[in-house]
């Protein structure tokens, strides 16, 4: 597949039956919209005890059952904040680590070079990020990938990806590349796909294809470019 080919996104998620957690950023085919897509899956009781809530702009993890929840600190964290202008979407609390360096005028890539991937060896599951800068009635966007430079987790690598929003066109990445034991990393640039015009049709096409014994929770966003208005749409497995 070429650089410029489009990637089938159904195909990709329903050929993998586990990618972890996944971000996809883009704009709709019409030119009017940003669009954010973040869904988490899971292996574990632990991991499948989860849900998504907003509240006051912000996107939490949450234990859908609290009794049951076990290290929290991987789990549960903000998924995705704003910054004046800008959108931060993260897998991880490296969502506050970013928030808190643009607070500081400390830019995106920079904020997260205190970071690395997660210590849950022998995995080392990569934290991926995405970050929307919105002007004049437009956006760009990047993505980055912390993962672990080798098995023993003693070194991390740092990729960033920088992209101009495309009417159409949107970018996915995700944690793992696949199943396995350990759990292999995502690798290569984020895959390019379709963002239609529609959220519903977004975030339904996405979570109808994901994996049905693993998949936990997906929230979508679009972003009227040109009103600034914000539709969302979550879907939990685990209903309240």
């Amino acid at each position: 597949m070429s650089n410029y080919e489009i990637n089938d996104i159904e195909k990709i998620l329903k050929e993998n039956s586990y990618l972890g957690r996944g971000i996809i950023i883009g704009k709709s085919e019409d030119g009017k919209n940003a669009a954010v897509l973040y869904f988490i899956t899971g292996r574990s009781e632990n991991s499948r005890n989860r849900i998504f809530s907003f509240k006051d702009d912000v996107l939490y993890t949450e234990p859908f059952d609290k009794n049951k929840a076990i290290n929290p600190e991987l789990i549960i964290y903000v998924a995705l904040r704003e910054y004046k202008n800008k959108t931060i979407i993260t897998n991880g609390d490296h969502t506050d680590t970013i928030y808190e360096g643009l607070k500081k005028g400390i830019g995106f890539e920079e904020s997260l070079k205190v970071r690395k991937f997660e210590p849950d060896a022998p995995n080392f599951t990569a934290r991926i990020s995405g970050i929307l800068y919105f002007e004049n009635n437009d956006f760009s966007y990047k993505m980055s990938i912390l993962k672990s430079a080798g098995k023993e987790g003693i070194a991390c690598n740092r990729y960033t990806f920088d992209y101009e929003a495309l009417c159409g066109t949107g970018h996915f990445i995700h944690t793992y590349s696949g199943d396995g034991n350990p759990l292999p990393a995502f690798y290569g640039e984020p895959k390019k796909i379709e963002i239609p015009n529609d959220i519903d049709e977004f975030a339904n096409k996405i979570w109808n294809a994901l994996n049905e014994d693993n998949k936990i929770s997906l929230f979508a966003r679009f972003i009227g470019l040109k009103t600034g208005e914000k539709s969302d749409r979550i879907i939990n497995k685990n209903i309240l």
